[in-house]
């Protein structure tokens, strides 16, 4: 009787995961081109890090390729600009996240302040535009707008007194134009994850608040802050990931003579050396890019476990 039982235990449980499947399959059907995306453009050209630790020759394949071990790490490590590198992409990248959060969390309350709803959507619409515009004609229009002879901010400086000047050819000024265009682009993309989190406030928190007396600017300190805390930390540990990753393609749009001594940063140097050279260096330039994901991957993970031991909020 019990093995009977037990039988009819085993195939009622059967038929309850069958029925299942039969009923949620669809999902998993749907899943298919996404699982299939990931496979072949995220997991099979993982093989291809290999590269870094050859001599690759195209007519002789990957495996055919002289293994040469740490050599390209070696190689780049001890490259004269290697500090210069470093020290560029850190200050673009580190200047972009802290300006571009910062922008991000003041426009997301200060939208979630405003009671009209029609004037919030429009200031929403009008900031999330932006981040649609394609990079190519962002930094075309922004080259345009500093021209010396026909940008209007050199027409607006030439009417204060003032004497024109190509900004783009300024050094210095370089790191400022990339961070402040991008904060234009995807500030407010950047703002939906913290209304999201400020939709999630309970009201009579803020009637409490105004009960006792409190201000709106009270209210936003110890009400709003505290509630997007969360969403904030996850964000700042997602970007690390990004740190040592400056966009390539706008700031090789950026890039000219005058301005490369602070331009030039890992992912263009990894452009010119892999694709734009004469002779092209796959294996270096893919050693460059493996011990760039490495780097990023132990920042994510460093700063996951100090955000988890101060204030017990973690990706992982």
């Amino acid at each position: 009787m019990r093995r009977s039982k037990g039988k009819y235990r085993l195939h009622s449980d059967e038929h309850w995961l069958l029925h299942q499947f039969q009923r949620i399959y669809p999902l998993y059907i749907m899943l298919i081109p996404a699982l299939a995306y990931i496979l072949l453009f995220a997991y099979g050209p993982m093989y291809g890090a290999v590269i870094a630790f050859k001599d690759y020759k195209i007519a002789k394949g990957i495996w055919g390729s002289d293994w040469v071990g740490l050599k390209w790490f070696v190689k780049f490590v001890t490259y004269y600009d290697f500090w210069n590198l470093v020290k560029n992409t850190l200050r673009i990248s580190v200047y972009a996240i802290v300006a571009g959060m910062i922008v991000s969390i003041l426009l997301a309350l200060a939208m979630n302040c405003m009671r009209n709803r029609t004037t919030r959507r429009i200031i929403q619409t009008m900031t999330y535009l932006p981040h649609f515009v394609s990079v190519v004609v962002m930094v075309g229009t922004l080259i345009r707008f500093l021209n010396p002879t026909l940008g209007v901010l050199s027409k607006f400086i030439q009417s204060l007194g003032g004497t024109d000047r190509d900004l783009m050819g300024v050094a210095s000024a370089i790191p400022h134009l990339y961070v402040w265009s991008g904060i234009w682009q995807n500030a407010g993309w950047g703002t939906i994850l913290y209304i999201a989190g400020l939709t999630s406030v309970d009201p009579q928190l803020h009637e409490a608040a105004i009960v006792d007396g409190a201000s709106r600017v009270q209210r936003v300190r110890h009400i709003d802050i505290p509630a997007i805390i969360p969403v904030i930390v996850i964000s700042l540990i997602m970007n690390m990931g990004s740190i040592l990753s400056v966009g390539a393609d706008k700031m090789l749009l950026m890039q000219n003579d005058l301005n490369k001594s602070t331009s030039e940063v890992i992912s263009t140097y990894v452009y010119s050396q892999g694709i734009a050279a004469a002779s092209p260096k796959y294996s270096y330039a893919t050693a460059i890019g493996l011990m760039n994901s490495l780097l990023s991957f132990l920042m994510i993970v460093t700063v996951n476990a100090i955000c988890k031991k101060l204030n017990d909020t973690s990706l992982f």
